[in-house]
């Protein structure tokens, strides 16, 4: 806790992304002690990318307690997928889990069609998974970085949405991540905010494709969460003010975006498609 009364965290570092959650201090809050789920999403299926931990498994447990089964996909962080296979199967759900790089169009169908063997069915549609690389200049930023970003972040949306299409049906939900830097830009993080705001403008053209058969597409533009991509990403001495220039002078807790994803996945939001919602600390984005 800062002096000024902003929220920070302790300094430190992970050196490799996208991060474990079990190494974080503290942990994330995944979901609110108070939170009641209603039954908004009984019955239903979902395949949440980046569902081992930060947002993905908030998520998850989310659409669990809300009472659907979830599938999560990771890259390789087998201890953190597990312990969100741990949260969902307590909520009394079944939970599945898909260890693969989803930039690449093959597993992304492999994904989807173990999601139908296992369940069935796939009602909604969570492309998350991200990954972001800083730069204090262009001309540092690589070729092989720039295609990286760009598959893990907005390819594998393509990808996967393409393989999971046919089995979506009328009242279906499609619900990508973009983030704040869509909106106001990063200096040092230029690739990664390119990507979230193609994600942008293929939410609001997937929305209209998909309008008459009745497959609603939104987003969910998220500002500073606290999520393994933080201590990954960022110096043990940015970590510790991240989120501490918000408005609401601190960074956000998975649980604090997980509710967007409920919502935009339930019935109550049977009149929006195209919309982002923008859980962000208070910023003002105009977008």
């Amino acid at each position: 806790m800062a002096s000024d009364g902003k929220q920070g965290q302790p300094p430190q570092h992970q050196e490799t992304q996208p991060g474990r959650e079990d190494q974080m201090d503290p942990k994330p809050v995944v979901i609110r002690e108070d939170y009641r789920g209603s039954g908004k999403l009984e019955g239903k299926v979902a395949l949440v990318t980046g569902g081992d931990s930060g947002i993905g498994r908030a998520v998850a447990v989310h659409f669990a307690r809300e009472g659907a089964d979830v599938c999560i996909g990771y890259l390789d962080e087998d201890q953190d997928a597990e312990e969100t296979r741990r949260m969902v199967e307590a909520e009394g759900r079944r939970c599945q889990t898909f260890r693969g790089d989803i930039g690449y169009e093959e597993r992304c169908r492999e994904l989807v069609a173990m999601v139908i063997d296992k369940f069935g069915r796939l009602d909604i549609l969570v492309n998350n998974a991200a990954e972001q690389h800083p730069q204090d200049s262009l001309e540092k930023i690589s070729a092989e970085q720039l295609e990286r970003t760009f598959r893990t972040n907005i390819f594998a949306q393509f990808y996967l949405t393409k393989a999971a299409l046919p089995h979506l049906k009328k009242d279906a939900a499609i619900i990508n991540t973009t983030s704040i830097t869509a909106y106001r830009g990063n200096p040092q993080l230029i690739d990664y905010s390119s990507t979230k705001g193609a994600i942008v403008a293929f939410t609001r053209s997937l929305a209209s494709a998909l309008a008459e058969k009745g497959i609603r597409v939104n987003g969910v533009a998220p500002g500073p969460i606290w999520t393994p991509l933080i201590p990954s990403t960022f110096s043990a001495e940015k970590t510790a003010k991240f989120g501490t220039n918000e408005p609401l002078g601190r960074a956000g807790q998975p649980a604090d975006v997980a509710p967007a994803f409920v919502f935009l996945a339930s019935a109550d939001a049977a009149y929006m498609t195209g919309q982002v919602l923008h859980p962000n600390g208070g910023e003002v984005v105009n977008g």
